[in-house]
């Protein structure tokens, strides 16, 4: 699967966020944080997971998911989402050089 299938997803965009930020949490907790169904949330994870930038754990019947950290795609989508986020907060740009390594440069106030 290429990153535009990966990340073209609103949903899986939205689960990689939220488990950005919280850490880990199972599948009803998450498809109720993002208002859908547990089957649709469940299969989104499964990409997400067969993609290796998901993993989880289990304890009898509930799965627990969080981000791989061992991942080379996960690691290079949080990157890219802590850097979007302080574009968002400090009113940059974000540019990618040849190597893909983000620069930003700061805008100047008026």
């Amino acid at each position: 699967m290429n990153i535009e299938q990966v990340l073209g997803s609103k949903l899986r965009v939205k689960i990689l966020k939220i488990l950005a930020q919280v850490g880990e949490l199972n599948v009803s907790e998450i498809a109720r944080r993002l208002g859908v169904n547990y089957s649709t949330t469940k299969n989104h994870l499964k990409i997400l997971e067969g993609e290796n930038i998901l993993r989880h754990k289990e304890f009898g019947r509930i799965r627990l998911y969080r981000l791989n950290e061992n991942s080379p795609k996960a690691k290079a989508v949080q990157k890219l989402m802590e850097a979007w986020e302080h574009a968002n907060k400090h009113k940059t740009t974000l540019y990618f050089n040849k190597r893909g390594l983000r620069l930003i440069k700061e805008e100047r106030g008026n």
